[in-house]
């Protein structure tokens, strides 16, 4: 597309992606004991307890009367939120398995959205459709997050919202994945990077700086970037579906989060972009 600024990435396999998050959701395996109503309502509080600042992006109560679509539902938590503020509400998720998860919810709740399995690559939606396009965690994933960026643009009418969380690249956590299985394997040479690619999360998981985010952003009239502390940086959970072991139970016990968060707080794991188109 005319205009996109790139920002060089490594090629991924788009089916290895889709493959890990097929095995679980993101949270499945944490937070979600089963599919019925009051496992779905406690995985929601579990989310926001851990993630309050996904509150402060989304703005649920804003999405009233608005075209809305969210990229990535996921167990669809917040998918459920926007449905219960009134939004004319679409979602797609790379996976069938996330977009089952959602139906399944909205079913019990009584909800409605447009929901299908897509690429956020590729959206299937013609150009200026939706006022709002929200996605929390997802687009750092795709082998090309540019071009999913690109998408998002291109599918938000004149003077529409993003409102977008990718990984935040000098983060603790991605200092920490560096200790763990660059600098303790004898690999200090490995970039973040790498790190993030190959230990993160799904293969070809991806972290950005602000000034690379600027860039993907750059088409969009305005641009917001906050960067959060979050409960993986401050060892505060659970630490995914990846990653256990005695020494990150020794680190819960003796991590210094007061300082953290006076210390270290541009160097959390979320950042969170609002773009007006």
């Amino acid at each position: 597309m005319a205009g996109r600024m790139v920002v060089e990435e490594a090629p991924v396999d788009k089916k290895a992606v889709h493959d890990y998050w097929d095995r679980a959701s993101c949270g499945e395996e944490l937070y979600l004991e089963s599919t019925s109503r009051d496992a779905y309502a406690a995985q929601a509080r579990q989310r926001y307890v851990l993630e309050p600042y996904i509150e402060e992006l989304a703005d649920f109560r804003a999405a009233r009367g608005k075209k809305v679509l969210e990229i990535g539902v996921g167990l669809g938590a917040d998918h459920q939120r926007l449905a219960e503020n009134g939004a004319l509400l679409w979602g797609i998720d790379l996976t069938l398995r996330a977009v089952e998860h959602t139906r399944r919810r909205f079913s019990v709740f009584g909800l409605k959205s447009n929901l299908s399995v897509g690429d956020a690559e590729n959206l299937g939606f013609d150009d200026s459709t939706f006022d709002v396009v929200y996605s929390w965690g997802v687009l750092h994933h795709s082998p090309d997050t540019p071009k999913a960026v690109s998408e998002v643009w291109r599918v938000l009418r004149p003077g529409g919202i993003a409102k977008i969380m990718i990984y935040h690249k000098w983060s603790l956590v991605g200092y920490m994945l560096w200790i763990r299985y660059a600098l303790m394997k004898f690999r200090p040479s490995m970039s973040l990077a790498e790190v993030y690619s190959r230990y993160l999360e799904s293969p070809g998981t991806k972290a950005y700086s602000v000034r690379d985010a600027r860039k993907m952003f750059s088409r969009f009239k305005s641009v917001e970037i906050h960067i959060a502390l979050t409960h993986g940086d401050l060892l505060e959970s659970a630490a995914g579906q990846r990653h256990q072991g005695i020494l990150l139970s020794v680190a819960r016990l003796i991590w210094p989060r007061k300082l953290l968060k006076w210390w270290a707080k541009g160097h959390g794991l979320f950042m969170m972009i609002q773009a007006v188109r």
